[in-house]
């Protein structure tokens, strides 16, 4: 189903059209924890701490394409409200060429600095040989990374949230299958995740492919729309470069946090990997639904209905708020056992330090659920160096006050763990200051 936007009411549209996006976020991060779960559990540590770490510079690595792609769907949205539909279909074929070649050569990079990034990331000599292994065979998924997210995105802007649910949801169930099929039936170890997670992939992305040439005839391109047009290209740029500088250099400073993480040894890498991905999960849904806020500011900012975004902004920090308040109560509560699914139970130093972990970020959610709705709505209106500005900030704080107060034998890891939340208020404090100046695009009047 599709949504416009546009019309009708606000909170219900914005609702409906979230949902699916959430949920979508959730099977997404299946991918991963269905790895970590398993390898954690029958693997070991070792393979647990390589996976984890893998799984941080994965999320680095397709940030960028992913980026590309959310700029992209900004724009698709805009012309969408603006019912510009040769001018929407034109821009599919431009981004799309694009986005694709600079997807397959990232691909290629990747293979050939392998063991520069593997230096990078100052992964330990004892797993190093494991981390190599899961790298070389769930690189390949990254070209079909682009292809589901592209197409996830482009449906996404013309208000269609429930299919790239369902071929999401179809690929973390096969996903898991394969995991148990491949680890603990045919023995493979930690390929056997990889290859788990890249089939995966490849049926996400390409079904979705096939359900947009077969099913959406209005959307598809043809001979007239491959047209390579200068404009749209540029216009496109302004929003995809720079959407695709904030979520890489967002995910290059969770990369350096990662290398200081593994700095620690074996034991806190394990706790980071396992606790991250319950994190993750957890926040999951606040960064969808700033998503879906974005495409519903995104069209009435080309239909040009600033009113209704004022509405719109209001009715988003309130369901913003309750979601957070729900996470941080669950993961606060429930750290230890949530963790004991990923770490054997006997493992406590390493739960320890899990549980630390989650306790200090859990409280916090509110924080980088502001943070999203401030991506997200900036991104729609056209502004997206102030998201980059954003995640420097956010990001910035991170990693300085990590590499600070982690040296302070007083303090060590728990360092990182604090520097984290503090980023995301900072960047919070100046995203909210500056949609309330006077050189905000929608504040001509008071919300």
């Amino acid at each position: 189903m599709a949504y416009d936007l546009t019309k009708g009411s606000i909170t219900k549209n914005m609702v409906k059209f979230a949902l699916p996006l959430m949920i979508g976020n959730i099977l997404q991060q299946c991918y991963n924890i269905a790895d970590t779960l398993i390898v954690g559990r029958f693997l070991g540590e070792k393979a647990l701490a390589a996976v984890g770490s893998a799984y941080t510079l994965m999320i680095f690595l397709t940030s960028m394409i992913i980026g590309l792609c959310m700029g992209s769907s900004a724009f698709f949205s805009i012309q969408f409200g603006r019912r510009d539909r040769a001018r929407l279909k034109q821009s599919f074929f431009v981004s799309f060429l694009s986005i694709g070649i600079f997807a397959l050569v990232l691909n290629v990079i990747v293979y050939l600095a392998l063991d520069g990034i593997v230096w990078f990331m100052r992964i330990p000599d004892e797993i190093v040989l494991i981390i190599k292994d899961y790298l070389r065979w769930v690189f390949p998924g990254i070209i079909v990374t682009f292809l589901y997210n592209y197409f996830a995105n482009l449906l996404r802007a013309v208000g269609n949230s429930i299919i790239p649910l369902l071929f999401l949801g179809a690929a973390s169930i096969i996903n898991i299958g394969l995991d148990l099929l491949f680890v603990l039936g045919f023995q493979w170890g930690v390929k056997g995740a990889a290859f788990a997670t890249t089939i995966s992939q490849y049926i996400a992305g390409i079904g979705i492919l096939y359900y947009y040439w077969k099913k959406c005839p209005e959307l598809r391109v043809t001979r007239e729309d491959m047209k390579w047009d200068k404009q749209i290209l540029k216009e496109i740029a302004n929003l995809s470069i720079l959407t695709c500088v904030q979520q890489s250099v967002m995910n290059f400073g969770i990369l350096l946090v990662q290398g200081l993480v593994n700095s620690f040894g074996t034991i806190v890498m394990a706790a980071f990997a396992a606790a991250v991905k319950i994190d993750s999960l957890a926040y999951s849904p606040v960064q969808d639904f700033g998503n879906a806020f974005s495409t519903y500011v995104a069209q009435n900012f080309g239909a040009n209905n600033k009113e209704r975004i004022r509405k719109g902004i209001k009715a988003a920090v309130g369901l913003d708020f309750l979601f957070c308040m729900i996470s941080s109560a669950v993961i606060y509560i429930f750290a230890r056992q949530l963790l004991s699914f990923f770490i054997e139970p006997g493992k406590t130093d390493i739960i320890s330090v899990g549980v630390e972990y989650l306790h200090i970020e859990g409280a916090c959610y509110l924080g980088i659920g502001i943070l999203f709705l401030l991506y997200g709505f900036y991104r729609a209106v056209e502004r997206p160096g102030m998201s980059v500005l954003l995640t420097i900030v956010s990001l910035g704080t991170r990693v300085v006050l990590a590499y600070v107060l982690s040296a302070i034998p007083e303090i060590g890891v728990k360092g990182i763990w604090v520097s984290i939340p503090i980023g995301w208020f900072l960047a919070d404090l100046v995203g909210v200051g500056f949609l309330f100046s006077k050189k905000s695009p929608l504040l001509q009047r008071s919300l």
